[in-house]
């Protein structure tokens, strides 16, 4: 009796272990989320590491064919060369690998650190890792010292090369150019300084750059049951005023007498942000050379997602506004693209001024060895304690106003529960920003973009027809020239 009702209590203090446990991983949960997105400290970025070097020698690999190979050293010794005679307890190698360099067989390659990737060709004796197999089939050296780079680290987007080579004259100048008080630190935390030469090989192509996140839809425009002016009116307080799509579809019932769902507003405003998307992002905009961007952060599914913002300041128009999960260096090489795609030739002066974040160094350094040079200006702190920062404050803080702006018109809205919601939400605040609101800083408080074809609509949510019709017939003319 007493076993039985131990065993009992066992199971029950098991229980409420288990559901504590629960509760208190969820809790971190909502304390991990619960708060804005902290600034990078500036104290933790380590910029003299992002350096634009020169790039590595690249080395072909030299081809050759095991056959001729095999009766080469036939003829020249009279003996053959035998496959590779394996012990009983010995790893066999997997018969879908063969050298890089001569294409010999699995037969003839040496298992060569105990299983753990790293073959050796018995007719070649080339050394060559199972993981890349020499995909490339090219050897990446140093340009100062011709030794062979080493991959140390994988980057979301990027891998690192470096050179390990000590006599290297990079590595040496580098070391004779730090003061007493650095070689002392040095000494101390070698690993906070850029001594050896890097070198950063980027996953990502050019061609890759236009695609964005997709936006899924449900709802086709043309087959919508509401009316066109009552689409016109659904987008003018979604988006203009910034209102929930609950509270939207109180509004149209209150005060119009058309009853809707909240989801249908969101259905809406998502085959709305679709078909507008192209419209804005390839508009031929009018430039001038003043470009700023930052990120801003959007709640969605309970998490804090990034966009990335890039600003025409003078003209007031986005150009770019890139949805991420996280701050990468990928969404910072392709929000640099949103700006340079605008222009036939990019202009010698071309100058964007962005954070310290080293993500947008990192990007510069993709196009730079992309042969498309420009300059990034790195606004560092919150004072202006440097030329660059007394000079270029006044960009950084008009892309923070832009945020502000952004940040007040999402508030409202309080977050979404798909990556597709908070998409159009964004794609459809940069279309009002561009072509239908009015802004205090340009000449008589006009919209930064003027369209001909807006200015005989008499209300908003006409103009937010027209703009729909005009996305239309953009997508029609791109497609007629493809």
């Amino acid at each position: 009796m007493l076993t039985s009702l131990l065993t009992q209590f066992i199971q029950i203090i098991n229980t409420q272990t288990t559901f504590i446990l629960f509760l208190l991983a969820q809790l971190a949960k909502l304390t991990a989320y619960s708060k804005k997105p902290h600034v990078t400290s500036i104290d933790s970025l380590d910029y003299q590491k992002l350096v634009v070097d020169d790039l590595p020698t690249v080395v072909e690999l030299e081809k050759l064919d095991y056959r001729l190979l095999l009766q080469q050293h036939l003829d020249q010794t009279g003996k053959a060369i035998k496959p590779v005679q394996r012990r009983k307890n010995s790893l066999a190698v997997p018969k879908d690998i063969l050298c890089p360099k001569c294409q010999a067989p699995h037969d003839y390659l040496y298992n060569n650190n105990g299983g753990k990737g790293q073959f050796q060709c018995k007719i070649c004796q080339t050394n060559f890792n199972h993981i890349n197999k020499f995909q490339k089939e090219l050897l990446l050296r140093c340009p100062h010292c011709e030794k062979a780079l080493e991959k140390i680290k994988h980057r979301k987007g990027f891998t690192i090369y470096k050179c390990r080579n000590d006599d290297c004259s990079y590595y040496k100048k580098r070391v004779s150019s730090l003061s007493e008080k650095e070689k002392i630190r040095f000494e101390q935390e070698p690993s906070a300084f850029k001594m050896h030469y890097i070198y950063r090989q980027f996953e990502l192509s050019m061609n890759e750059l236009a695609q964005d996140s997709k936006i899924d839809t449900v709802v086709n425009l043309s087959k919508i049951y509401s009316s066109p002016r009552v689409l016109g009116l659904i987008l003018t307080y979604n988006v203009n005023y910034g209102l929930s799509a609950e509270k939207t579809a109180a509004l149209m019932y209150d005060v119009h007498q058309v009853k809707i769902s909240g989801q249908t507003v969101r259905n809406y405003a998502r085959s709305v942000a679709s078909l507008v998307r192209p419209f804005t992002d390839y508009f031929p905009y009018e430039l001038s050379d003043q470009f700023c961007g930052d990120e801003s952060y959007i709640r969605v599914l309970g998490k804090w997602h990034y966009i990335y913002f890039f600003f025409d300041a003078q003209k007031k128009i986005i150009l770019s506004h890139r949805y991420s999960p996280t701050r990468d260096t990928l969404t910072a090489i392709k929000a640099f693209y949103d700006v340079i795609k605008h222009f036939d030739e990019i202009p010698e002066n071309l100058n964007l001024i962005v954070d310290g974040n080293p993500i947008y160094k990192l990007a510069q350094i993709f196009y730079a060895k992309n042969d498309i040079h420009f300059d990034v200006t790195q606004v560092i702190g919150l004072t202006n304690e440097d030329k660059v920062s007394k000079e270029y404050r006044p960009l950084k803080q008009i892309i923070e106003r832009l945020n502000r702006t952004f940040k007040g018109n999402y508030k409202p809205l309080g977050g979404f529960g798909s990556d597709s919601g908070a998409i159009a939400q964004v794609v459809l605040f940069s279309t009002y920003f561009n072509f239908l609101r009015p802004h205090s800083a340009l000449e008589k408080g006009q919209v930064p973009v003027q369209l001909p074809e807006l200015h005989v609509c008499q209300d908003m949510p006409q103009k937010w027809l027209r703009l729909l019709q005009l996305s239309e017939d953009f997508l029609i003319a791109q497609h007629a020239a493809s």
